[in-house]
């Protein structure tokens, strides 16, 4: 008979933030975690290049979690993740970004708290302020903006957030987040505020291989994330702060030549 030497360690859980998607933006304390791993459960919108900080012995599952395809619920993760605790040690719940940027994380460390297992978290750099900071647009700047928001483009029932309404009022750069599919709904709520002429930036797969990059403002944004191809994921980018970006300047030229014109 063959008896397994294996050890199972104490079980406890580490929410780990992967960044928004380049494996080197992973912070080192988020590296040694996956290193220490005996399984990880990551979601769709990691880069599994990430997971080879990881040790070749320990379990990597797949539990999904993007739009418009398949993926485990937020119940069945929760889950996942005791069970794997209990019968393994130690597992680290990967999640793109930042755990606690609509990333349902507290959620995750609630649950496991119900099971008296020990949780910790590790922040990720999330794709609200990484990824444009990665394309030179800063989401404040002294006299352009003062301030930043970060809203979620959909809500759990498939509405534009209300936070948008308010957000779209103010002269703070607007980070949106899961927005695309919105992006029309969006720009009509900027058109209503009279700002047709707001700087907008839409970045695609922001520090992986897959990025791509539209510019424009309020008035033509749509028709250049058509031009360019754009899909999801992306993250959208309203304010004055997108017109520091080099590819904005064509267009300020533009508006200049408008301007002497009249």
């Amino acid at each position: 008979m063959i008896v397994s030497t294996r050890k199972i360690r104490e079980p406890r859980i580490t929410l780990v933030g992967a960044g928004p998607g380049d494996p080197e933006l992973i912070t080192m304390k988020g590296a040694n975690a996956l290193k220490d791993a005996d399984v990880v459960l990551y979601d769709a919108l990691v880069n599994e290049k990430v997971l080879e900080y990881a040790s070749a012995d320990s379990i990597k599952v797949y539990v999904g979690k993007r739009s418009g395809e398949h993926s485990y619920s937020q119940e069945a993760v929760n889950k996942l993740m005791v069970d794997y605790a209990l019968n393994y040690g130690h597992v680290v719940r990967l999640k793109g970004g930042d755990p606690f940027v609509f990333g349902r994380g507290y959620e995750e460390l609630n649950f496991a708290a119900s099971y008296s297992i020990p949780a910790q978290v590790i922040p990720g750099l999330s794709s609200s302020i990484s990824v444009p900071g990665l394309q030179q647009i800063p989401v404040t700047h002294r006299g352009l903006s003062e301030s930043f928001w970060v809203v979620t483009g959909t809500t759990a029932s498939g509405a534009i957030s209300n936070d948008l309404y308010e957000a779209a009022r103010t002269k703070a750069t607007v980070v949106v987040l899961m927005g695309l599919n919105k992006l029309k709904d969006i720009v009509k709520l900027y058109q209503q505020e009279h700002k047709n002429n707001l700087p907008v930036a839409v970045i695609q797969s922001g520090s992986t291989d897959n990025e791509k990059l539209a510019v424009g403002i309020v008035d033509t944004i749509v028709e250049v994330v058509e031009e360019k191809g754009i899909a999801a994921p992306a993250i959208l980018v309203f304010g004055e702060v997108v017109s520091l970006h080099p590819q904005f300047q064509p267009i300020k030229d533009f508006f200049a030549a408008v301007k002497e014109e009249l």
